[in-house]
């Protein structure tokens, strides 16, 4: 396991370089520049703790990723695997848990420990001899797939929502959005085969927006129930629901920009620390949803024409 982490750190390094940044400046700009965005997060927004949940459980889900989780049980042996991805969340965690001590949030913190510690440990490919149904067959298979791995996160968001309502918190109803929210996110994270891009007889800007409005529906499908929920118990509330899922969508399709602007490797770290500055400042993605667009329709010219 120590060689597993130590190999994790020479990439990291080795990817700092890659993108220009020497690591030791890194190593300096990125807390300075996480407690600067917290504090800013926390000081403008009221809903500050369950976008700092959404941040975090956004980072975990990519290493769930079921592919890697399978690499590494052949690698490592399931006993091991648990070890390691337990942490790795811990790691993540980290800086999240320090600031929400520090703001004495320590409901948020024990929740967020939890988290970090249930999604290393549960394997959401089902080990059932019969396929889970999925809502979302005959269209892109990320949300064909990506259910199927992952549905006890929709089960968990489900049950949430309903116990806001019962408790009458509003402000736990929106954490189960993020959930979802969250988990769809996760689907378009990783980058396919070529094949599965070349074969679509479109061009670019065809496919990106076929991409954005599958992502959009199937989403908005999987998130009806707790709007609905939330809707006809908190009615006071709905303009600021509408918002957040607007929010939602804009974030999704930002991330779909982005994994197809740097496709067909994976989103470099600038970009994913674009990505992520967009959750604690969302008109952000007005400018960066049309600026990756543009660069994710001169990646696919090559297979898209």
């Amino acid at each position: 396991m120590k060689e597993y982490f130590e190999l994790q750190y020479k990439m990291t390094i080795r990817r700092f370089r890659d993108a220009g940044i020497e690591p030791i400046f890194a190593y300096i700009i990125l807390p300075v520049g996480f407690y600067g965005l917290s504090a800013f997060l926390f000081n403008k927004s009221d809903f500050a703790e369950y976008i700092y949940l959404f941040i975090a459980l956004n980072v975990m889900t990519i290493l769930s990723e079921t592919r890697r989780t399978e690499f590494l049980n052949i690698c490592f042996g399931d006993v091991q695997l648990k070890k390691i991805r337990i942490t790795e969340n811990l790691i993540l965690s980290i800086p999240f848990i320090s600031f929400l001590i520090y703001k004495q949030l320590f409901i948020y913190t024990l929740l967020l420990l939890l988290i970090s510690i249930v999604l290393a440990l549960v394997n959401f490919r089902t080990k059932f001899n019969y396929t889970i149904f999925s809502p979302f067959s005959g269209r892109p298979f990320e949300f064909t797939t990506g259910f199927r791995n992952t549905f006890p996160l929709f089960f968990i968001a489900y049950i949430i929502v309903f116990i806001a309502a019962t408790v009458n918190n509003f402000n736990l109803g929106v954490f189960s959005l993020i959930i979802v929210f969250a988990t769809s996110v996760g689907f378009y994270l990783n980058p396919e085969n070529e094949y599965f891009v070349w074969i679509y007889g479109m061009n670019p800007k065809k496919f990106l927006f076929s991409k954005m409005k599958t992502a959009i529906l199937f989403s908005s499908t999987l998130v009806l129930p707790i709007v609905i929920l939330l809707s006809v118990i908190f009615p006071q509330n709905i303009g600021f629901l509408f918002l957040f899922i607007s929010f939602g969508w804009a974030f999704l399709v930002c991330t779909i920009v982005t994994k197809y602007s740097s496709y067909p490797n994976e989103i470099n770290i600038p970009k994913g620390l674009l990505l992520g500055l967009c959750v604690g400042l969302p008109p952000m993605l007005v400018i960066l949803i049309p600026s990756m667009f543009l660069k994710a329709e001169n990646r696919l010219k090559k297979l898209l024409k």
